[in-house]
């Protein structure tokens, strides 16, 4: 492009018209202060005179973005978006988030928030597009259940993707700060999230299963080693409720040794590390004796392969003797498709996964009348995502706090006196006793 009809208004100050173009349109180039940067825009007119009105108005709104810290560059939203996937590849390459979460925000970009907003303006995306986007997503696509009905689960993974990229946006000076403010999904008309942990009877039936019939049918002494190894893991999982980050991070010098409570009984401390928090954890004394399997099965393996563990030994490993960074994904699924359970997807249609353990820690926790601020500091959340996830459970669950000195209903005096050996492995394997009430 070259310029015609050039006119310097001021220093850093340019209009000119264009050898390119068949109109006679003015344009206007301004120096960005303070950088080595210019700023081209049409100020569409044919009128010099206009033209030079128009290029000192524009000049001002640039000082004034500038002083309140507002972009003064225009990104349309799909560059903007490409940037952050590429930012987020670079934190996954390093080891700051898992492969697995850049891949599923790069799929949400490509496939939803691009054609949703890809050609608009950064800086033009506002509260009325953030709200507008759930009716869109159902309007535009279909989900994997049944009904074909896009879960608001998947709308508000999507949402949150979208934030995120906002987020960036904004430190990066795309847009303004606080741009952001208004994008919260309480607001919507969207399900609460929920949890897809194992019932009672569920778990009951996976646990029963894992340790008879799944073990004893494996082919070889490899995968005999590994259905025994995952046996222990989902019952180390499923009576702490450890994230599986924290369970992959997991090393032989973090579980510490056993205290007594105030009521005199036993319990395992566990320190556990997740993506960059560290937070120390109790545990029932069962956890003790599964991490002592594992051990045991792994220290078996480790001398086969002329190994020695150490402190900073993992305590989940493979036959290989490496760090199990999938923590037997595919034991998971082979248990859980077999006849005898056939529960790799919820009853909402959802797959199940190793998260699935700490979902059902937390459902059995509050099944127990776990309180809700106490099992949020044991499990590294906060009481709000506990109460948008696990909502659905309390009151009925909590009959007896809830309905405590209403006429007809006595408080309970105590239980059947049974110790369970687990959050999940004995509770959920054995029948209660009934309550005894006070007379």
């Amino acid at each position: 492009m070259r310029m015609l009809n050039k006119q310097e208004l001021k220093p850093g100050l340019v209009i000119f018209q264009r050898s390119d173009v068949k109109h006679k349109d003015w344009h206007c180039r301004m120096k960005v202060p303070d950088q080595d940067r210019y700023k081209l825009f049409s100020l569409n007119t044919t009128d010099v005179n206009a033209a030079r009105t128009e290029a000192f108005k524009q000049e001002t709104r640039m000082h004034i973005k500038l002083e309140e810290g507002m972009p003064i560059f225009d990104k349309p939203f799909f560059d903007v978006a490409k940037e952050y996937s590429n930012f987020q590849k670079q934190r996954a390459d390093a080891g700051e988030i898992t492969q697995k979460r850049w891949a599923v925000e790069d799929g949400y970009i490509k496939k939803q928030l691009t054609p949703y907003c890809g050609n608009d303006q950064v800086t033009l995306i506002g509260e009325d597009k953030w709200k507008s986007y759930p009716l869109w997503r159902r309007s535009s696509g279909q989900g994997r259940g049944v009904d074909k009905r896009v879960s608001d689960w998947t709308i508000r993974a999507e949402m949150a993707t979208l934030r995120s990229i906002m987020l960036f946006a904004a430190a990066k000076k795309y847009v303004a700060d606080g741009v952001t403010k208004s994008f919260n999904t309480r607001s919507l008309k969207l399900g609460k999230p929920r949890g897809e942990g194992f019932t009672p009877e569920e778990y009951r039936t996976i646990y029963t299963h894992a340790r008879g019939p799944w073990i004893k049918t494996a082919k070889n002494k490899k995968a005999r080693w590994y259905r025994e190894m995952f046996h222990n893991f989902m019952l180390v999982m499923t009576n702490t409720g450890f994230r599986p980050p924290e369970a992959s991070n997991l090393l032989r010098r973090d579980p510490s040794e056993p205290r007594t409570g105030k009521d005199g009984r036993s319990f395992l401390p566990i320190r556990v590390r997740g993506k960059d928090k560290y937070r120390e954890l109790v545990a029932p004394m069962s956890v003790h004796t599964y991490l002592a399997r594992i051990i045991k099965l792994a220290d078996q393996r480790l001398k086969e392969l002329g190994k020695s563990p150490t402190p900073n030994t993992p305590i989940f490993i493979t036959y290989e003797g490496e760090p199990a960074k999938s923590l037997y994904a595919s034991l998971l699924e082979d248990l859980l498709s077999e006849g005898e359970t056939n529960l790799l997807r919820s009853a909402a249609g959802k797959r199940r996964s190793t998260y699935s353990f700490r979902h059902t820690y937390a459902t059995f926790r509050l099944l127990n009348g776990t309180d809700v601020y106490w099992l949020a500091k044991q499990m590294g959340t906060s009481v709000q995502m506990i109460e948008d996830y696990y909502g659905h459970i309390t009151p009925v669950s909590n009959a007896d706090r809830i309905l405590q000195g209403l006429p007809g209903w006595e408080p309970v005096a105590d239980a059947s006196g049974e110790v369970s050996d687990g959050v999940n492995a004995g509770g959920a394997g054995k029948k209660a006793a009934k309550p005894r009430t006070k007379k």
